[in-house]
């Protein structure tokens, strides 16, 4: 388990850039094909005091919450994204739970550092409130066109170094919050994470909160295609981490692959509303001249058959496992412009869009603009949560997972990136504890899933096919 738990999104944020030149006029909600999932849609994230991290200002002190399902509803699934993911990538997943699974809300977390990213015009974008001239022009046109004076500012490195600190710990207590907050509606609390998300998952379960293992609150763990390497980093490895990091000039955020923080995320959500919001459009990307050849397609292509191109298992090279799912047949055969042919797909390639752009949700998306590096170098610690010398290097303080719940449920699907190794991970951390196998529910579809196809496929998904008996299984105990 070495890349694929360290950075789920990395490698999407860089080849979303495929549909992020082409952008379109705005729509306002969520895409119909989804209207009927379930009545409840949030608008906006519910922001709340989030852990007083040292060094950083008050106002980036919070973390904040997309919440899914009715409000009256008492045991709260609470999922953490990926590497740069956001808060809205679960959000399609979020609707068809509650939908499916009664007395369940959805929280999908939005990590502090989204507070850094200037939704301004994307918002407007959304609504119709600005065309696609005006939205590429504010976000990316600027950088070839020095004549556009009203656009997007970059935040210079220096101005937020504080968020060199931004790892597991500030990541954890942050979590922390939030469950207490869901804690407070009586019910029982499920933690699941994608990917990285499923590292914190095992860091926050395993967290020594005054002598208290955090999974002490939660009924259940739910690992989504990630999960914690048993085997740590070693201490030398942690310290040469925090010695890059710390170097003057070293930026507090994760470079996707060349791609500079914020671009890549930019290009992400830009990319996923031109493919959901005017698919057919020739893609302006594919001619622009910044996307890696591997990615563009050989015949002119419409924004979503430039995303489609770049995203799907068929088309995207392998070094993009982490960006992929399985989408559809590929482009369509013919037409000046081509498209999409989404016959058998796992995600159907508007569901994945609206993954990533946040439609009909102001000031977020399904990635993040800026990651912190920190949080990156820290998975490599959580070991399971055992105590080892990288944490007392790196301040993590996952060192309870021997001391979890017997009574705590388990579920564990693996998918392409994953596989087995997160099905492994799940079964000795819950050795570890005692957790008897019977609490456990472990399904490797390694073969047969894209490390985004957990979230994102419907309307057959064994991932959801085995998540909302296990909701129910714990609900059923309330």
């Amino acid at each position: 388990m070495g890349r694929w738990r360290r950075g789920s999104m990395r490698t999407l944020l860089g080849v979303a850039a495929a549909g992020a030149v082409a952008l379109a006029p705005g729509i306002g909600p969520l895409p119909p094909a989804f209207a009927s999932e379930a009545p409840s849609t949030p608008t906006a994230v519910t922001w709340m005091p989030g852990f007083a991290a040292p060094g950083t200002p008050a106002r980036y002190d919070k973390v904040g919450v997309l919440k899914v399902g009715p409000g009256d509803a008492k045991n709260v699934l609470v999922l953490e994204p990926g590497t740069s993911a956001g808060s809205a990538y679960f959000v399609p997943l979020a609707r068809w739970i509650v939908a499916k699974a009664p007395g369940w809300q959805v929280w999908s977390v939005e990590r502090r550092e989204n507070l850094f990213e200037d939704q301004s015009v994307l918002n407007q974008f959304k609504s119709g409130k600005v065309n696609s001239t005006q939205l590429f022009d504010y976000y990316l046109g600027y950088i070839r066109d020095p004549g556009i004076q009203h656009h997007f500012q970059l935040i210079p490195d220096a101005t937020v170094s504080f968020a060199k600190q931004w790892g597991m710990n500030v990541a954890v207590q942050d979590l922390h919050r939030v469950i207490g907050s869901a804690e407070k509606l009586g019910g029982k609390v499920v933690l699941g994470g994608h990917s990285l998300g499923g590292s914190v998952v095992t860091a926050y379960a395993a967290w020594d909160f005054n002598g208290r293992a955090g999974a002490r609150g939660l009924a259940g763990l739910v690992y989504i295609d990630g999960g914690s390497d048993p085997t740590a980093i070693s201490s030398a490895q942690a310290a040469q981490q925090l010695q890059a990091l710390d170097a003057s000039g070293a930026s507090p955020w994760l470079n996707f692959g060349g791609i500079g923080a914020p671009y890549a995320g930019v290009f992400v959500a830009s990319g996923s509303a031109a493919a959901l919001l005017d698919p057919n459009t020739a893609s302006l990307g594919q001619t622009s001249g910044l996307l890696p050849p591997s990615i563009v397609p050989p015949v002119p292509a419409s924004n979503v058959g430039q995303f489609g191109y770049a995203l799907d298992v068929g088309t995207s090279p392998p070094n993009l496992a982490a960006a992929q799912a399985h989408l559809g047949t590929g482009l369509t055969a013919d037409g000046p412009v081509h498209g999409w042919n989404g016959a058998g797909a796992l995600t159907p390639i508007r569901r994945f869009a609206t993954m990533f752009s946040g439609a009909g949700i102001r000031n977020t998306d399904g990635s993040e603009w800026y990651f912190p590096q920190r949080l990156t170098d820290d998975t490599g610690a959580v070991a399971n949560g055992n105590a080892n010398p990288a944490q007392d290097v790196l301040g993590v303080d996952a060192t309870m997972g021997h001391e979890l719940p017997a009574g705590l449920r388990i579920y564990a699907f693996g998918a392409q990136l994953g596989g087995q190794s997160v099905l492994d991970a799940a079964k000795a951390l819950a050795a570890q504890s005692h957790i008897p196998t019977r609490n456990l529910t472990l399904v490797d579809r390694q073969g047969t899933y894209a490390h985004n196809d957990p979230a994102g496929a419907y309307p057959h998904n064994v991932f959801f096919d085995h998540l909302v008996p296990f909701l129910d299984e714990i609900g059923a105990h309330s």
